[in-house]
């Protein structure tokens, strides 16, 4: 398994990113100054030295309802101008549309510059001057409500999108069991100079250069079948069979080592709390069957093959430092001064394999600390976890005062 990490460009993964959504704008710190300037007094010039994570579904919502003391909790950080960050491993929509209803569920002012999602890092592949510069290739976009994950894909800069749609809809022979009803209203004509001059055969040709999961697959089948068929395709042409598959005298028996796609996923989740009483499968569900299938056929780990994948979202190192770096940034407001060093982070959260095990594993280049707080509104409900976090709490108001107990700081009137 090849794990991505984002550490090693950190500067350049930021300052990319940011200019690819706007954020940290002049303007937005004129409309929300309450979410950005950390003084905790007014006579203070600097942020204190910690700051909050929070995840969002579990901790501060479920499903589509705020959880109770959420907006509490938000609101007191915001008026003692305490510095957080949403931290989610969620997404399927672009950062705008998804702060904007986090503030309406939530009633609290919120800003892009406060909120990182599982796909806010991948806006660096179209924006890297490097190897990994994506732009103008031609990327499968895979996951997510109809083509909503298509249009944030194009937000971020990638100019050639395809989704599994138009693939479908073009080529419907590809996968016998599909709903061409579902997939046609979302479907485009494929671009003309993805083919070859073999289309008339009727196989696909499209050719593709990586393949993004943005969010939970909605057609797993389909799905599964697709990213399956450009794994093992000559150098991402759909519908091709590369020769050198199985080859016990090339690395990973050949495998994967004629120039197929790049895969991405943008988290590892494998369960999240919906508003079901039980956990539901989330992309890890789907990153597990579609490896399964892979092993199947290619006989797997017992037969020296290993799947070949780029990770993205907690608990990886660089998601983290990423998060890191947001909150260094929107902790100093200009002309208010210096904020001063970030020396702990309390990361809150429900799941133990994401939010606790990155929080414990993260080590941070700056040296900043990083506290996991695990709550019990989401994933998470009893027993002892598979990573351990340094408390367990009932809810996120629970888990704010824990921290702020740590800092020193008075806690009677969060009571």
């Amino acid at each position: 398994m090849a794990t991505f990490c984002l550490g090693r460009r950190s500067a350049t993964l930021t300052s990319s990113i940011c200019r690819s959504l706007n954020l940290l704008r002049p303007r937005d710190l004129k409309q929300h100054p309450r979410c950005l300037q950390t003084s905790v007094t007014n006579d203070q010039p600097k942020a204190p030295s910690f700051a909050f994570a929070f995840d969002i579904d579990g901790v501060l919502i479920r499903s589509s309802e705020a959880l109770p003391r959420a907006h509490r909790t938000l609101s007191y950080l915001q008026t003692h101008r305490i510095p957080f960050i949403l931290l989610t491993n969620g997404g399927g929509k672009s950062e705008q549309e998804r702060v904007q209803q986090l503030s309406r569920l939530l009633d609290v002012p919120l800003d892009t510059s406060m909120f990182v999602q599982s796909h806010t890092p991948f806006a660096e592949l179209a924006n890297d001057h490097g190897k990994e510069n994506l732009k103008d290739k031609c990327i499968l976009v895979v996951g997510g409500d109809g083509d909503k994950c298509r249009r944030v894909a194009e937000g971020y800069g990638f100019n050639n999108v395809v989704t599994p749609s138009d693939i479908i809809t073009a080529y419907p022979d590809l996968w016998p069991f599909v709903l061409l009803e579902y997939h046609r209203p979302f479907a485009r004509p494929l671009a003309q100079k993805g083919h070859s001059n073999q289309e008339s055969s009727g196989h696909p040709t499209l050719k593709v250069d990586a393949i993004m999961v943005f969010n939970d697959p909605r057609d797993w089948a389909l799905d599964t079948q697709l990213v399956l068929d450009l794994l093992l395709s000559i150098g991402g042409h759909l519908g091709t069979l590369s020769t050198k598959n199985g080859d016990p005298n090339l690395p990973n028996r050949g495998y994967q080592q004629d120039g197929q796609p790049e895969l991405y996923f943008s988290n590892p989740d494998l369960f999240w709390a919906a508003s079901y009483h039980l956990p539901r499968l989330g992309q890890g569900g789907f990153q597990a069957a579609l490896e399964g299938v892979f092993n199947a056929v290619t006989g797997g780990p017992k037969n020296g093959v290993q799947l070949h994948k780029k990770l993205f979202g907690k608990p990886t190192q660089g998601t983290f430092q990423f998060a890191e770096n947001r909150l260094r940034q929107h902790r100093t407001v200009p002309q208010e001064g210096e904020a001063g060093e970030l020396r702990s982070v309390y990361m809150v959260g429900d799941n133990p394999e994401s939010d606790i095990r990155g929080a414990n594993d993260y080590r941070s280049p700056t040296g900043s600390k990083w506290h996991s707080i695990l709550v019990r509104s989401g994933v998470y409900r009893g027993g002892k976890p598979a990573y351990e976090p340094k408390v367990i709490v009932q809810d996120v108001w629970d888990a704010v005062r824990y921290g702020l107990r740590k800092e020193g700081v008075d806690t009677d009137e969060t009571s």
